[in-house]
């Protein structure tokens, strides 16, 4: 008798067990999936490899605060191997998916080739700076613009008294969009003073720019603009290193990342620039708005606790992701994508760790400017030192 109680008792308690397991199946919420296209191999994959991370510390943190009302957020990464040709085929996957929003690509050619393919959406958030999509449209872009930068960097060396300047671009669709920004800003009435002494271009497969480098040199440039990404700036900062042209130097901050920095440490130039978003503004003469501090504490205690540290691939990867995860939070995780793109194209005074966006005053971007800053990079201390205010302005020693 005693047995068969204890049968019953063990029966009734699987039963249990069972249903309660299925209760809590039903009853947990299906994840919010954001498809991610970025390059996690080929030449860029250093960029993306710390897109990824940053995004991965976003969904950690996202999903403790709660995901998107009670829904927990999954990324889903699609590898676009460097590679525009590549990029358009993993769109044309998510694109069958009919998702409401997406993240990536990362670089600017990748993102032009799959900018035609979200005409009618959905939300593409490129992680790239350096395109410059039409407002009301459905592609969004991360941090500062290339021009802007470029605008802070040419303030920075007027007000350093450093007014000829020579300039290396890549023929490339990122060194193209350089150029002209660099042209743009040259052109304001405020740098009348300042002097294009030299430009020259590269092929980014070129294997040395040594003529190019002696072009420049003998135009005796008071600094040097080398503009472009990955394994070419190292072909330049070779070709500089070996021509003896010894002038402070700048470059974009698609280069900002701690593994080109270990990388090319033998030679890296001595004294380097980088132009770059707010997010890198650690310096305490720095003026960043109470809010936009809140948020760069957040981005860097996730990094803290990570046992890692930032570099600007993080924020192109963080930046974009929390502007998409606050709006989904207040839309719900139904929203369509003309309801999400509507709702960040008047979003203003966000919070982010470049700044207070404004998408209404800078359609689809939300910075400026007024949100980017210039450092220098530190081989003592293996990181970036912040060397103005927001614009360019040098900080008062």
């Amino acid at each position: 008798m005693n047995k068969l109680r204890q049968g019953s008792t063990m029966v009734a308690a699987l039963m249990f067990s069972f249903f309660a397991g299925l209760s809590a199946l039903a009853g947990a919420a299906e994840p919010y999936q954001i498809d991610v296209i970025l390059p996690q191999t080929g030449g860029a994959s250093f960029l993306g490899k710390s897109e990824q991370h940053a995004l991965e510390l976003v969904q950690k943190s996202v999903n403790a605060g709660g995901g998107i009302q009670g829904r927990p957020v999954q990324f889903n990464f699609f590898d676009d191997q460097s590679s525009p040709q590549t990029a358009v085929q993993m769109a044309n996957q998510v694109l069958a998916t009919h998702p409401a929003v997406m993240i990536g690509p990362s670089i600017v050619s990748m993102c032009n080739a799959v900018a035609p393919l979200v005409q009618n959406g959905p939300v593409m958030y490129c992680m790239s700076p350096g395109i410059h999509p039409p407002a009301g449209s459905y592609v969004f872009t991360s941090s500062v613009s290339t021009h802007d930068l470029e605008n802070a960097l040419i303030r920075y060396f007027r007000l350093k008294g450093w007014t000829r300047i020579a300039l290396i671009t890549s023929t490339d669709a990122s060194g193209q969009d350089a150029e002209r920004g660099i042209d743009e800003v040259m052109n304001l009435p405020e740098n009348k003073e300042m002097k294009l002494v030299e430009r020259v271009h590269f092929n980014p497969t070129d294997v040395s720019v040594s003529a190019q480098i002696e072009r420049v040199k003998a135009a005796q440039p008071q600094a040097f603009i080398a503009w472009s990404t990955g394994a070419p700036i190292a072909t330049i900062f070779k070709g500089i290193v070996q021509a003896g042209l010894n002038v402070p130097v700048a470059t974009t901050d698609g280069n900002m990342t701690y593994a080109q920095m270990k990388q090319y440490a033998a030679f890296l130039p001595k004294d380097l620039y980088f132009p770059v978003g707010l997010w890198a503004a650690r310096s305490a003469g720095v003026k960043v708005p109470p809010e936009v501090k809140k948020a760069q504490e957040e981005f860097y205690a996730a990094y803290k606790a990570d046992n890692s540290s930032p570099d600007v691939a993080s924020n192109h990867g963080w930046g974009p992701a929390m502007v998409l995860i606050d709006a989904l939070r207040k839309l719900g995780p139904n929203a369509t994508a003309a309801q999400l793109r509507d709702y960040l194209g008047h979003l203003k005074n966000h919070p982010g760790i470049n700044g207070l966006l404004d998408f209404e005053a800078v359609p689809q971007r939300g910075l400026s400017v007024q949100n980017a800053v210039v450092t220098r990079w530190d081989a003592a201390r293996q990181g970036w030192d912040t060397l103005s205010q927001p614009t360019g302005i040098p900080l008062a020693k």
